[in-house]
């Protein structure tokens, strides 16, 4: 066999062994995504520390630009939620919307109000989670991806661009996001939202600055500003009353 033809099942052969390490959500629209784009995406995790490392990760804690600090069980798909300004602690199962509220000083004991609140408490959770960990869902389900090409950031860095927009999932399907992925370091270092999948402006640009490793996996606070995500870090374990005492 010559060396063109061994390079060339070499080439074919690393894309798909990155691809089966990091599998979609069931969900993800596959058929309707770009094939560069599915690949940038498995480079990114890789990058960030790959899909074992996040796999394993179990609690990240993190404060959302000051206002409240979440800690989440990503095993177990639950999260508390303190908010100091209102006097408020949310601790949800995020899957059957249920919980402990005490909601600005008052602890909940109807359970319609106990779903309402709980519904609050997994709308705060999408939207600051997404903030602090959106490069590893790029292939959650629901979501449609697509290479836009190359083009640098604000700031001036060469980078790939992926296109994110989403049908049946979350609070907010019409949004649409332009993601810049660093061409060296296959690193998230941009991203734009915008409201409407049909805008043709970004409501919102800011950069991916100053990864730091947590645990086994890379995580970015900084966006740029005074918009900050703090007191970001990853653990095994945490104490017991976390997810049961308000």
């Amino acid at each position: 066999m010559s060396s063109k033809i061994t390079w060339g099942i070499v080439l074919f052969l690393l894309p798909l062994s990155i691809f089966a390490q990091n599998p979609p959500a069931k969900g993800f629209n596959a058929a309707g995504s770009d094939a560069k784009a599915i690949a940038v995406a498995d480079q990114v995790m890789e990058a960030m520390g790959g899909r074992k490392a996040w796999d394993a990760t179990r609690y990240i804690t993190w404060n959302f630009f000051g206002r409240r600090t979440l800690l989440w069980d990503k095993k177990a798909g639950r999260v508390r939620i303190d908010i100091p300004g209102d006097n408020s602690t949310y601790i949800v199962d995020l899957n059957k919307e249920t919980g402990q509220i005490k909601h600005k000083g008052t602890v909940m004991t109807q359970a319609d109000s106990i779903k309402k609140y709980a519904g609050v408490a997994k709308s705060i959770w999408i939207n600051d989670s997404y903030w602090l960990v959106m490069p590893y869902k790029l292939k959650d389900s629901g979501v449609t991806l697509k290479y836009k090409g190359e083009m640098p950031t604000e700031a001036g860095v060469a980078s790939e661009v992926l296109e994110l927009t989403f049908e049946g999932v979350g609070r907010t399907p019409e949004n649409r996001y332009l993601v810049y992925v660093d061409k060296n370091t296959h690193m998230v270092t941009q991203w734009q939202h915008f409201r409407k999948a049909s805008d043709e402006k970004p409501g919102m640009s800011t950069p991916w600055n100053n990864y730091q490793k947590q645990g086994k996996i890379m995580l970015s606070g900084d966006r740029g500003g005074n918009r900050q995500l703090s007191d970001v870090g990853v653990m095994s374990k945490v104490p017991k009353e976390k997810f049961t005492t308000l």
